[in-house]
């Protein structure tokens, strides 16, 4: 079967012809003809159909190979409807407007609209040659320009100023080849400038010199055999819009479809049937064992869900030929991307803008996500290598099982699908949430068992049944759609996408990111709980013999930091809504306050992570962790601290501390538990959870006489402390934060100076008190003055073994 796949990436080549020009040119036949002449340098496109509608994708070969930065090997830009037009003695690559059209036949209603809205000419050509209307062109300048924006990317990311060296740039021959849907080109190019930042100098061997290969490609669109299909906010499916200024006046403008690749059944009349032409993506054959076969397993889960609405085999995963190129546009892909630093895979596709067609699904998985999985396994895990530097399979096999899920979330994105972070409150009911890993304590031990799901969810087989069902009529698509949403709403399916998922502002009580649990709060509790268990576990036996104990510091910071993603989710429930996408007539709950039960509980559980005794690191365990060891400096993942070159035992609960607050004195959460207490008294209210984080915190040690002056206790405590306080001030001052919260935030740090003054303090704490008194005062003086200060860095964390989505 490969070697009948492999012989249909073989360019065709038109027959040596003579020629008058001055030097001998090789000729390629194809959508577009052209001639590549190796004198000079050049490629001359023969262009014949004028005014002809066609897409023009550009995209990277190859990278830079740094996340921050961005710019990927295999990274699709984006898929635009363009056209050549003959102006003068040039042809233009124009443009058109897609985002405001009239659908109708009368053609000067489609032409008013088209002249009302701006065009974009892209590139203009001057004609070299012309016969029989066929005009040839000189598309070397094209190709050697920074379609991709390199230029803007290095700039934006501050890693300086470039601008592109011709002398340094080539076209790139080996993957430049014709096909009769599509002709595909790349040129080497050369960016020379100042390097300013440190990720540029980290991944070139000369930062002034930064060259990548760009690829183009000029592809016949699809036939006008495809049905759009429209979007439902409630589906799931990711969509395009354009205004149709056709449209009857008591009608939106605005139309909205899904984007899906064209699938249809060769028997529409069978139960179950192939596909015409079936959904084939390849893996990027570079991909190591057994990383490789994990990716085919999971991006293959997919084709259950096509099964489900009745076609046989029509979602397929295979490993990409060899000679086969993986930014033809004509092949959905799945590639293995390498990075310096972990960060966020992701599915990108290119489109048919014209009807939300997908074309090309292009899935890049970063190589070094599986790794921190991996690392996660391995700091909770009791001595892992305590008997056998081998004894790697149980680390393995999560690692694996993660990027088994991670590959059919990126697949998802590709075949037309959105993040749906509801769905881990739902029995994990979808692969397109981001999921923690799911740990629990079984007969006193860490259990791993269970960390990620296998297979496709119950919510991925409903949105695959409403952007990929087929219907014999419109009525019965309109019923039948509907039908699909309502009943996964009774079985107890909710659909919530991104910006209501985001923790710094979010409200939504059941959509978060690297979350578990049908209850936050509860899941919290056990994650806490894991989290205690491992550290008291946690012990050389971590690591390999042999290597430097500063590797354990490195092992240690994910497990100290594993509540932080359940803290984001718990923080959420407070102020935090219940809500849908809900539509009239579908009977889905349009919105609702969090229960002041809720609430509650979840102020409680998160008032742990701000516990002196939970975030301390055991006397045993900072005993293990030396001044780095030579070859083995920090990185952007290790803990940060104020000792220099020692280990600092109290900047990791600072920084701990500092993230729980940051959730809870948000401007936005603030305001909103005053609303709610406002319309109901029975609510948790802001005064009140400013009064419990008081408590639990700066009251604590003065008011509690069973609390232990431990002094790291209270050196962590003091730290803790002044967290709750730089950030009331700042709700004091900020300027998103409403006239109202500002009041209450001022009226809350004088209650807690009349509840501190003349308080005999234990002597031990009587110069923190005084700091207290020294700060609050400060403050009152020059409010103005007032900047956040931060806390040690958190590490990253996000992407948790996997980092919007994309991901």
């Amino acid at each position: 079967m490969f070697l009948c796949v492999s012989a249909s990436f073989a360019q065709e080549k038109m027959p040596q012809q003579t020629q008058k020009k001055q030097y001998p040119r090789e000729y390629y036949k194809g959508y577009f003809n052209f001639a590549y002449e190796e004198k000079t340098d050049k490629i001359f496109l023969e262009v014949e159909r004028l005014e002809e509608d066609f897409l023009y994708v550009y995209s990277l070969a190859s990278g830079v190979g740094s996340n921050d930065i961005g710019l990927d090997r295999g990274q699709i830009g984006d898929g635009v409807v363009v056209q050549f037009k003959k102006m003068g003695n040039k042809l233009m690559l124009i443009q058109p407007n897609l985002r405001y059209r009239a659908n109708t036949t009368n053609e000067l209603e489609r032409k008013s609209v088209e002249q009302a809205f701006a065009k974009s000419v892209l590139f203009g050509f001057p004609i070299v040659s012309e016969k029989d209307k066929k005009y040839t062109i000189d598309f070397t300048p094209f190709l050697m320009q920074d379609a991709h924006g390199v230029i803007q990317s290095l700039a934006a990311n501050k890693q300086g100023t470039y601008k592109l060296d011709t002398t340094k740039s080539a076209l790139a021959l080996e993957r430049t080849k014709a096909f009769p849907k599509n002709v595909e080109f790349e040129a080497l190019l050369t960016f020379k400038g100042k390097p300013k930042g440190g990720n540029i100098r980290s991944v070139t061997p000369n930062a002034s010199l930064v060259s990548v290969i760009q690829h183009h490609s000029f592809v016949e669109l699809p036939d006008d055999k495809y049905t759009p299909r429209v979007f439902d906010p409630r589906s799931g499916a990711i969509h395009i819009s354009y205004y149709d200024y056709a449209t009857p006046i008591q009608e939106p403008m605005l139309k909205r479809f899904v984007t899906r690749h064209r699938l249809e059944k060769k028997n529409p009349n069978a139960v179950k049937s192939e596909a015409k032409e079936p959904i084939i993506y390849y893996l990027d054959p570079g991909t190591p064992e057994p990383v490789r076969s994990a990716l085919l397993d999971g991006a293959r889960w997919w084709n259950e869900a096509y099964e489900e609405i009745g076609f046989k085999n029509a979602f397929q995963v295979q490993l990409l030929p060899k000679g086969a190129d993986p930014m033809d546009v004509r092949y959905n892909v799945i590639q293995w991307v390498h990075r310096s630093t972990r960060g966020w895979s992701y599915g990108a596709s290119v489109v048919d803008p014209r009807t939300g067609e997908i074309i090309k699904g292009h899935v890049s998985l970063g190589s070094l996500r599986i790794r921190q999985d991996f690392l996660i396994a391995q700091a909770l895990l009791n001595k892992p290598f305590a008997n056998s530097d081998e004894n790697y399979q149980p680390m393995l096999e999560m690692a694996l099982a993660r990027i088994r899920q991670l590959s059919a979330h990126e697949v998802g994105h590709t075949i037309g699908f959105a993040h749906n972070f509801a769905a881990s409150t739902n029995n994990r009911s979808s692969v397109m949430d981001y999921p923690h890993p799911t740990v629990k304590i079984t007969n006193g031990k860490i259990d791993l068992s269970d960390a990620y799901a296998t297979g496709i969810g119950s919510w991925d087989k409903i949105t695959v049944a409403y952007s990929y069902s087929e219907f014999n009529s419109a009525k019965a698509e309109k019923e039948g759609l509907q039908k699909i949403l309502n009943k996964a709403y009774k079985k107890g399916h909710r659909f919530i996408s991104d910006v209501d998922a985001r923790p710094i502002g979010g409200a939504h009580a059941k959509a978060h990111l690297w979350d578990n649990g049908k209850n936050a709060s509860a899941e919290l509790e056990n994650v806490l709980k894991v989290r205690a268990l491992a550290i008291k576990n946690f012990s050389k036996g971590n690591i390999r013999s042999g290597e430097p104990y500063t590797v354990l510091e490195d092992v240690f910071v994910p497990l100290y930091f594993f509540h932080r993603y359940q803290t984001e989710a718990t923080s959420k429930l407070i102020g935090g809504l219940e809500y849908n996408y809900a539509t009239k007539g579908d009977k889905q709950l349009i919105t609702k306050v969090v229960s002041a039960e809720q609430q509650r509980e979840a102020l409680n559980a998160i008032l742990k992570t701000l516990d002196a005794k939970t975030l301390e690191i055991p006397a045993d365990k900072l005993a293990l962790f030396p001044p780095r060891a030579f070859g083995y400096g920090r990185s952007r993942e290790s803990f940060r601290g104020n000792t220099g070159v020692g280990f600092d035992a109290i900047a990791p609960a600072a920084t701990a501390s500092d993230m729980t607050l940051k959730f809870l004195f948000h401007p936005q959460r603030a305001e909103r538990l005053i609303q709610q207490k406002s319309l109901d008294k029975k609510q948790l209210g802001f005064e009140e959870m400013v009064m419990e984080v008081f408590q639990a915190t700066l009251f604590r040690t003065y008011y509690n006489k069973d609390v232990s002056l431990n002094p790291v206790h209270s050196q962590i405590g003091f730290e803790i402390n002044m967290n709750v306080l730089k950030h009331l001030m700042n709700l004091a001052v900020h300027k998103n934060s409403s006239p109202t919260v500002k009041a209450k935030s001022l009226h809350m740090l004088k209650t807690l100076e009349i509840n501190l003054l003349g308080k005999n303090f234990p002597e031990e704490e009587r110069l923190f008190a005084d700091y207290y008194f020294k700060t609050i005062e400060q403050f009152k003086k020059y409010p103005e003055k007032f900047k956040l200060k931060a806390s040690p860095k958190i590490p990253d964390g996000s992407p948790i073994g996997s980092d919007a989505c994309g991901f």
